[in-house]
């Protein structure tokens, strides 16, 4: 009998899970010996969802009948997210401009195969999430990166990309507030950016997950709500941060019809739709009262103030995120790479962070802080790093 070969596909040998999985092994032998880790590596809220959105999942879920295929988004959820954005956002959507994905993560995953051929182009932030190259992948298109640099505020410079480049590109991936670097961009670089795309004809996708995660008076805002905007891109909305459901994978695509209807067909060769109880939810959250959201936002300032201040009053010049719930460290002096100092930091502090150049090669020289514990703790974690760090503090 001949031998079975059975290996991966090469398209996957694209990828690999050593940076994770080598910090993650640190982890384990630091609890294997009886230490304790803090984790500030995932960004997975600590809060809990609001009562009103537990409830309407529970209770749909306890209706035999919505156990069965939900084939497609229910007239209530897209009254819901059109409802929402005319009111937190100021957009008016037409329903065929909305379709519900399983969180951003697996939307902006097909994006690329629903809107790619091979010499398509996808312009990609760097530092930037992961899951943008991988969509871009996956649809075999010629990835090309703008970097995100601390001197330019990490906002793009799109003259600085070649003009061939800008010709035969699909479309760009913008993410503001931004995961990892915590940079907020106001309405002026959008659009800008939408000049570039009438000019060369290219889409643009905005990740909008962290709009009501924004500090500092600055104003969360859809990229929809720009003049032009619902006819030349679209735009991922999340409820995931907002409302603490990042289990539940929801999450919409929102934007041109054209758009919308080509991740649609795509999604309808593999998937069934939302499952009822989760829309449910999703309605509860967009329907009910956003007191806490509000509330929410401004405990994750509270945090962002305790630990970066923390961290310079403990002699590491950290700057202030401008939104998200991340914290983007440039590493200090002679501590090495942003893996080696992952792997010290975690070693002489116990506290778990994820290296920069996870996130692509700009994101050298950095690290990521998640801000998932209360103020008072994070205020303790700042000088606890600073004390076994030998940081010179003030």
């Amino acid at each position: 009998m001949r031998e079975l070969d059975i290996r991966h596909a090469r398209r996957l040998d694209h990828y690999t899970t050593g940076v994770f999985a080598a910090v993650n092994e640190e982890k384990e032998k630091i609890e294997r010996a009886g230490g304790k880790v803090c984790n500030l590596s995932i960004g997975t809220p600590d809060f809990a969802p609001p009562e009103h959105v537990r409830r309407a999942m529970m209770d749909s879920a306890a209706r035999p009948e919505n156990w069965k295929y939900s084939l497609t988004d229910s007239d209530e959820l897209l009254s819901a997210v059109a409802d929402y954005y005319q009111s937190r956002f100021g957009v008016a959507l037409d329903r065929e401009m909305i379709t519900s994905v399983h969180g951003t993560q697996e939307g902006m995953g097909h994006l690329g195969l629903a809107l790619c051929d091979g010499g398509d182009v996808v312009l990609l932030p760097d530092p930037g999430y992961p899951i943008f190259e991988v969509g871009a992948y996956f649809g075999q298109a010629e990835i090309h990166y703008y970097p995100l640099l601390r001197e330019n505020g990490f906002l793009p410079r799109l003259d600085r990309i070649d003009e061939e480049v800008l010709r035969r590109t699909k479309y760009m991936v913008l993410s503001y507030p931004s995961n990892p670097v915590g940079a907020a961009a106001g309405k002026d670089t959008y659009l800008e950016i939408m000049d570039y795309a009438r000019k060369y004809g290219f889409l643009i996708i905005n990740d909008n997950a962290y709009s009501d995660i924004i500090f500092d008076g600055r104003e969360g805002f859809s990229f929809l709500s720009l003049p032009g905007a619902k006819e030349m891109g679209a735009e991922f909305f999340s409820l995931s941060k907002s409302f603490n459901v990042t289990g539940a994978r929801i999450s919409f695509l929102i934007g041109n019809p054209a758009i919308i209807d080509a991740v649609k067909l795509l999604r309808s060769q593999f998937d069934f739709g939302m499952f009822y109880p989760v829309q449910a939810a999703a309605v509860a959250a967009l329907r009910g009262p956003l007191d806490g959201v509000k509330a929410q936002r401004d405990e994750y300032q509270r945090r962002r103030d305790a630990f970066c201040g923390g961290l310079r009053r403990a002699g590491w010049e950290v700057p202030d995120s401008q939104g998200t719930m991340f914290v983007w460290a440039p590493i200090p002096a002679g501590h090495g790479d942003s893996q080696s100092f992952c792997r010290e930091l975690l070693q002489k502090t116990g506290v778990l962070s994820t290296p920069g150049h996870a996130f692509g090669p700009s994101g050298e020289g950095y690290v990521r802080f998640a801000l998932v514990r209360p103020a008072e703790e994070l205020a303790r974690i700042a000088a606890h790093i600073g004390e076994k760090l030998g940081l010179s503090g003030r």
